[in-house]
């Protein structure tokens, strides 16, 4: 820093234009790295040092102006230090206020928590600048208000907006709560609402966290909201930033010895405190007398150590449970029903055949008469069970349940989690356990039990063994990989066919191409799964080509989740199908396929569907490459 001798008059519009140019030109880091703490540290008690900080940054020139400032706010220790450094250069200069209103807020969502703060904090430290604050609040809780923002940009910039939000928050006094009360609350019920008809449980967190934040705000004496969401540490860092932290400061270290000292006197209080809290509170004779009058010392308990428990005994036959299930008043053996059926239908496959139907409607339309630990998965098994023994008949009246009349979004989801776990269980061999040996038997010595040096000569030998030969397959026992049927081969088009053909028929409660786009995204992750599962089934190559035309249908929904489970579909049909059925029965749905896939890498806001893509594209090159390698 250079000083101008004999009070003469300059200008510093020169060193601007250098600070902007060597800013914008990629030397932003190196050059303020110096510069700013130096300027911080003179115009901590400086006037005229901060007027000569604030011509420097506005005399920058405005195609550089966003580099300055940006390095700046990134820099700068702390918001009330930017505000020296900075001035009220946001009120002059309209470039630096779209850069630090608009660009780095919104068009913007990779600075950290600590750069929002700076930003944010020095917006408020004036009078002038909290009308920018002000302004700054209502357009972010616009943009998180906005159905076509949550649903198309990255849950990593909403996050960022979400942090912007409970930090502008923190910042606003009572009067300008009060100012703008209702604005406040329409914003927050437009909002939550966008958020909580997201698929992503990230974004409906981020939703719940912000709107609690504003009810607290706006509410301060009456009811607020509140939800219920896991308390993880990304939750807690977002509600401590709805508190202001106070600025920071040096704790000046204390010698040992008066450490001591002053523990040591701090001691004495501590133990007078304690007698004071326990003398308070004397015990009078007549609370004696009444604990003694209420004591049970007396009294000789029962011995109940040979007592046993009565436990309700499960019925042992299929129609019995039906009966208990629909019928019986007693919840006991209505609980040992439930926990028992699983085992009961697996047992008796025969029985469960004659019932499998009624068996499965009793079950997908079984509540929870009592609270039985696990219900949910005691009742899923036992769908799974019933549909395992006796498949067609129930795969039937499940996919036709799916799309009917008069059934809530959780048993349609739970027909889909029925399906899938029923397909894998189908799908894969029981195992049988069997240990394959090898032909030839290996040699045993058997050594004097206790014999150190037999031992010692044993290890030696086999060291010695072990280094001089070359193993080409080794003896030891392996365990044989369980093989069986497949017998998910002869009912795939029974779950896939079904559940793919009526996707686009709306009903009255159920339209999935409109609200109910979460069970469309449950749906559509369910076809992945079972077209995965179909591999080297004789119904694999029709299934991948109606598969390769639902996704086509729905390749540009709005929703990430969808198009998360649409990119799966792909995967699953690249994996499943026969290379050679690819290439001679889809070969036009597979192009227009990879023109798509490339637009999602370039174009798709979501991070999860841009890599799903690019391993799509990958299967496809490595599949073109197979097949050139082969000999025709």
């Amino acid at each position: 820093v250079c000083f101008i001798p004999g009070g003469l008059d300059c200008s510093i519009s020169f060193v601007s234009h250098v600070l902007g140019k060597v800013c914008v030109h990629g030397r932003q880091k190196e050059i303020l790295s110096i510069l700013v703490p130096h300027l911080n540290d003179l115009t901590k008690s400086d006037c005229i040092w901060q007027r000569i900080c604030w011509r420097l940054v506005e005399c920058v020139p405005d195609r550089w102006m966003e580099a300055v400032v940006l390095g700046f706010v990134q820099r700068a220790p702390g918001a009330d230090a930017l505000s020296r450094l900075l001035g009220n250069l946001v009120v002059k200069n309209k470039k630096a206020q779209f850069v630090v209103t608009q660009k780095v807020l919104l068009l913007q969502y990779g600075h950290t928590t600590a750069v929002l703060q700076n930003l944010l904090g020095y917006l408020s430290l004036d009078s002038l600048r909290r009308a920018l604050l002000i302004k700054v609040l209502q357009e972010l809780l616009e943009t998180w208000g906005s159905s076509s923002a949550v649903k198309h940009s990255p849950p990593e910039q909403q996050q960022y907006i979400s942090k912007a939000i409970l930090i502008c928050l923190s910042h606003l006094k009572e009067p300008e709560i009060e100012s703008c009360r209702q604005e406040l609350l329409t914003s927050m019920m437009e909002g939550v609402k966008c958020h909580l008809d997201s698929n992503l449980p990230q974004i409906r967190r981020l939703g719940m966290i912000v709107a609690e934040s504003i009810s607290s705000k706006i509410n301060t004496d009456g009811p607020v909201l509140k939800f219920q969401y896991e308390e993880d540490d990304e939750a807690r860092e977002l509600k401590s930033l709805l508190v202001q932290t106070p600025p920071f400061c040096v704790v000046p270290s204390i010698p040992d010895d008066d450490r001591n000292g002053k523990a040591d006197a701090a001691l004495p209080l501590v133990l007078e405190s304690n007698k004071k809290s326990h003398a308070a509170a004397p015990v009078t004779p007549d609370e004696e007398s009444d604990a003694e009058l209420d004591s049970d010392d007396d009294l000789i308990p029962y011995d109940m150590s040979e007592d046993k428990e009565l436990k309700t005994k499960a019925p042992v036959y299929i129609r019995d449970c039906i009966e208990v299930l629909t019928g019986s008043e007693d919840v006991d053996k209505w609980e040992a029903t439930v926990k028992a059926l699983e085992s009961l239908v697996r047992k008796n496959p025969a029985a469960t055949r004659e019932v499998s139907v009624e068996l499965a409607k009793i079950l997908l339309h079984l509540e929870e008469k009592t609270c039985v630990e696990g219900f949910v998965e005691l009742r899923q098994r036992a769908q799974v069970a019933v549909l395992t023994t006796n498949p067609i008949p129930v795969i039937k009246y499940l996919t036709s349940q799916f799309y009917s009349l008069n059934y809530s979004l959780r048993q349609r989801m739970d027909i889909l989690d029925v399906l899938v776990l029923a397909a894998q269980e189908l799908s894969y061999p029981k195992s049988r356990g069997k240990t394959k040996h090898s032909g030839v038997q290996k040699p045993c010595i058997q050594l004097l039990p206790g014999s150190d040096s037999s031992k010692d000569w044993r290890r030696i030998v086999d060291e010695r063994i072990k280094s001089k030969t070359r193993r080409f397959a080794t003896g030891q026992s392996q365990v044989e990989l369980a093989s069986g049927p497949n017998e998910f081969s002869s009912v795939a088009g029974h779950f896939f066919f079904p559940l793919i053909q009526h996707f686009d028929r709306p009903l009255t409660t159920f339209d999935l191409l409109g609200e109910d786009h979460f069970v469309l995204g449950r749906l559509v992750h369910t076809l992945a799964v079972l077209m995965y599962l179909a591999v080297n089934t004789v119904a694999v190559t029709a299934m991948g080509k109606a598969l390769l035309e639902f996704v086509w249908a729905l390749r540009f929904h709005t929703d990430s989740y969808v198009r998360q489970g649409l990119l799966s579909c792909i995967s699953s049909v690249l994996l499943s199908v026969p290379a050679e059925r690819l290439l001679e029965d889809m070969t036009e749905e597979l192009l227009e396929t990879q023109s798509w896939l490339g637009d999602v890498v370039e174009k798709d806001p979501d991070g999860d569907c841009r890599r799903l893509a690019l391993q799509n594209l990958l299967l496809m090159e490595n599949l073109k490459k197979k097949l050139k390698t082969v000999p025709s």
